[in-house]
């Protein structure tokens, strides 16, 4: 066999692709950043983020806001504009903290869509090259593939059996090919539409705002996203505690009144109440710890696209991985070629037969290519320096590629060589073989050879070869129209990647199944799974057997195998379907177009980041940005840990109200004056938010914690059952006691009123801080204290020095309407709560049961 591969150029509109050649110019660097910086980048107009002042009117309208602000007012209404202005500093406090979170936020979401733009593969300074799609400029040569996105407006400069999808554009379902030599918009791909079929060569004619989709105003920021079961859930306790503390609010406003007259001090009493008791910080907890949840997982490689996969995680019960790239490296090399009896790796001074098999393969792939197996068979024969790869014979020109459907899952270049035409084939053995027609006989040794390797973990093609003798320009429809002869098998080696099977036994003691699905062999597939300790108990289904399966039967299949090879994209759909039905929660990952559908349909659609479509990226909740299964295992620990510190967070937040409700009514059951006054409430609200927001938000998982050493969480869990409510409510019943105490010492010493107050203020002050502890992870109170959390530390020593400032200098006391109490006293306000705070953690998880997530705040 001679000729040359890289230097080929195709001819006639069904000519696929060499690398690159040689009439695709392209832009250099220089020139692409010329035309980048007149038109601007290649993205369509985004809505703007919201403005400090959008923030601030979103911030006030809610309820604890509006509360705070008609204490103000009623402030300035008595005349008292002392309080009045330190009341309105301190809303200004609360704002800036929220516009903090929220600009925080939002600078964690621009840099996940930064991560998440479309790439586009195009020829710069001569050479292929992976761009963001968002630096494409006109002019720029951009290649195009089955189930790419297009990234921009282009004209075609060649195409094989290109076919494209513009509903997103036109409406129109049904896919249009697309042809070099077509008319109008025959020879058009434009921006947003999807190539669902053969693959092609562009050149960019516009970008952006200027494309068509750009023109009728079409962009992804416009979709309204709905909101997650937790959201849903938060909002409903939301609506319900403020229903409770306002009509509660109403009552202790009229009971004051009633009992002590006055209005606006009943009405202050009543607004103290409500603020006090209304858990506005739910939302803000998962607004925060969703946005910045799903940036440490993309520092981790995976991209998290839609947030309820952060809640689904958790559940997750069954993981089915694909084989190739995800549980192996994805770097084939040829490692066994096989013609006959003769056998052998890549070495100098191959046979014949065995270097014609080699060649003939390489043929049957393209130059340009990404496919990790058409690159193998190129380097192994770059490496022996084979005719078919030696650059300067322009003897052979393609002339046509057959591509690889469902139906045929084979690949066949036809080659002009002088006067005649060389055809060669490659694909599964199987289909090689009926392309062949070969004989019962032949198949059965064709099958055992492909079994032995694959018992190896080698991934087996079979190559065949025909010869065309009529007219080139009549050459069949389809690649069955040859009579191909039966040239040998290669074999590619994939090795498992690196920590795969340490990951798959951190998969399965955390109660996830591990489900392998290959489009390879049945023994590969066995050998791969035995590698990657993915437990086939001997069984290993295949894809042909799926099609003759009732549905009671899938299902059974579908609980009791672990391993399943020659399965199709649509047979994973079935597989899904079937695992859904038997109630599991499925984790599905994927790459191809194909796959898209389950990826949709699975409760976590995990795409490849790296070899991955573009359709199959956009269908799935999670991009591995690695392509690797150890990401996988890596964001389920970490979807566990989010999910666990979002329950610590919410578990503090009820318990931390009640002490402080608590205060607020204790006065009025006492007869004495009131302790907490709006201005109060604000400062702790200035300890809480950012403890909710922040402190939970770094909590690291606890040392020698169980969290893959547990069952997965069950889809029904809620954040707050009636179960966790009551314990969290009776622990801040606890802690409220410690703060009772104080106020009771107080009174029992015949201390006036505001050192009563500043009394129980430390107390509150204390006992909410050792709430976070209580929440905190860790097992026991020294691994809590142990376990670094510097916002911890920030909260804390700031809590504790303005503390010291409103309760021990006059002046700053006064402002508050304390007085500094006795030395005594006051640092016994501050031990008790903390002691409490102590027993509280030793209970919790004394009696938490061990599979008990974090064991647990809601225990």
């Amino acid at each position: 066999m001679t000729g040359s591969l890289a230097g080929n150029r195709p001819t006639g509109h069904d000519a696929g692709p060499a690398a690159p050649p040689r009439c695709w110019a392209g832009l250099t660097s220089v020139e692409a950043s010329a035309r980048h910086l007149r038109d601007g980048p290649n993205a369509l107009p985004q809505p703007e983020r919201r403005s400090h002042c959008a923030i601030v009117l979103s911030v006030v309208r809610e309820p604890m806001l509006l509360l705070l602000l008609a204490a103000t007012t009623l402030y300035l209404v008595l005349g008292d504009t002392g309080e009045a202005l330190l009341l309105a500093l301190s809303v200004l406090a609360v704002i800036g903290l929220t516009i903090y979170q929220e600009q925080k936020s939002e600078r964690a979401l621009e840099a996940l869509r930064e991560l998440g733009s479309p790439r586009a593969r195009a020829l710069r300074d001569g050479s292929p090259c992976l761009l963001p799609a968002g630096e494409l400029v006109v002019g720029d040569v951009i290649f195009l593939a089955e189930g790419d996105r297009v990234p921009a407006d282009a004209r075609l400069l060649e195409a094989i059996d290109l076919q494209v999808d513009e509903s997103l554009l036109s409406g129109e379902s049904v896919p249009l090919r697309r042809r070099v030599d077509g008319t109008g918009e025959e020879a058009l791909v434009h921006a947003s539409t999807l190539v669902v079929g053969g693959h092609g060569v562009a050149e960019v004619t516009a970008t952006g705002p200027r494309t068509e989709v750009g023109k009728i105003g079409v962009s992804l920021r416009s979709l309204h996203v709905e909101p997650t079961p937790m959201q849903r859930e938060i909002r409903r306790v939301v609506l319900l505690f403020a229903g409770l503390a306002l009509s509660t609010a109403v009552l202790v406003s009229g009971l004051f009144l009633a009992s002590r007259g006055g209005l606006a001090d009943a009405i202050l009493a009543g607004l103290t109440l409500a603020i006090a008791t209304i858990p506005e910080e739910f939302p803000v907890v998962l607004a925060v710890f969703l946005a910045l949840g799903a940036w440490r997982m993309a520092r981790h490689q995976a991209l998290v696209r839609r947030t309820p996969a952060i809640e689904a995680l958790g559940a997750i019960t069954v993981l089915c991985a694909d084989k190739t790239g995800t549980l192996t490296r994805n770097r084939m090399a040829v490692a066994e070629l096989v013609a006959g009896a003769q056998r052998s790796g890549v070495q100098p001074a191959l046979p014949p037969d065995l270097r014609a098999l080699l060649d003939a393969g390489v043929l049957a792939s393209r130059a340009d290519s990404i496919d990790p197996m058409d690159r193998a068979l190129h380097e192994a024969a770059a490496a022996l320096d084979t005719a078919a790869s030696a650059d300067g014979a322009p003897t052979q020109v393609l002339l046509r590629e057959y591509p690889l459907s469902p139906a045929c899952t084979a690949v066949t270049h036809a080659w002009q060589r002088g006067n005649g035409v060389f055809v060669a084939c490659k694909g599964a053995p199987e289909t090689v073989a009926d392309l062949c027609h070969a004989t019962a006989a032949q198949r059965a040794a064709m099958l055992a050879d492909v079994e032995a390797m694959g018992r190896r973990g080698l991934r087996v093609l079979a190559v065949a070869a025909a010869a065309w003798n009529d007219d080139a320009a009549a050459l069949p429809p389809a690649m069955q129209g040859f009579a191909f002869a039966w040239l040998g098998l290669v074999g590619f080696a994939d090795p498992l990647r690196d920590g795969v099977a340490d990951a798959v036994a951190e998969a399965r003691a955390a109660g996830i199944r591990v489900v392998m699905l290959t489009g390879d062999h049945r023994a590969t597939a066995r050998a791969i799974a035995t590698q990657a300790g993915i437990a086939a108990d001997g069984a290993v289904r295949e894809g042909r057997e799926l099609d003759a399966m009732d549905d009671a039967t899938m299902l059974r299949c579908a609980r009791e195998t672990n391993v399943f090879a020659r399965v199709r994209p649509e047979q994973k759909l079935q597989l899904v379907a079937a695992l859904k039905q038997d109630g599991q929660v499925v984790a599905m990952t994927g790459d191809g177009v194909n796959d898209a559908p389950a990826l949709v349909s699975a409760h976590v659609g995990i795409a490849m980041g790296q070899r991955g479509t573009d359709v199959a990226r956009e269908a799935a909740a999670i991009v591995l940005l690695d392509d690797d299964f150890v990401t996988v295992v890596r964001a389920i620990r970490l979807g566990r840990t989010i999910y666990d510190n979002i329950q610590r967070a919410i578990h503090y937040i009820l318990a931390v109200h009640v002490p402080i409700a608590g205060l607020a009514l204790l006065p009025l059951v006492a007869g004495g004056p009131l302790v907490l006054l709006p201005l109060h409430v604000v400062f702790l609200e200035l300890i809480i938010d950012p403890a909710c927001s922040i402190v939970f938000e770094r909590e690291p998982e606890a040392k020698g914690a169980d969290i893959m050493r547990r069952p997965p969480r069950a889809p029904t869990a809620r954040l707050l059952d009636l179960r966790s409510m009551v314990g969290n409510l009776l622990r801040g019943g606890a802690m409220f006691a410690a703060v009772a105490a104080a106020y009771a010492m107080g009174q029992a010493l015949s201390m006036p009123a505001a050192q009563v107050g500043a009394l129980a203020f430390t107390a509150l002050v204390s006992g909410n801080l050792g709430l976070i502890v209580v929440y905190r992870a860790g097992t026991s109170l020294r691994e809590t204290l142990r376990t670094r959390n510097t916002a911890f530390a920030s909260v804390a020593a700031g809590a504790a020095v303005m503390l010291l400032v409103v309760t021990r200098l006059p002046m700053p006391a006064r402002l508050f309407g304390f007085e500094p109490p006795a030395l005594a006293p006051w640092l016994l306000a501050i031990v008790l709560p903390l002691a409490v705070a102590a027993l509280l953690k030793a209970s919790l998880h004394r009696h938490a049961p061990a599979a008990d997530p974090a064991r647990h705040p809601g225990a």
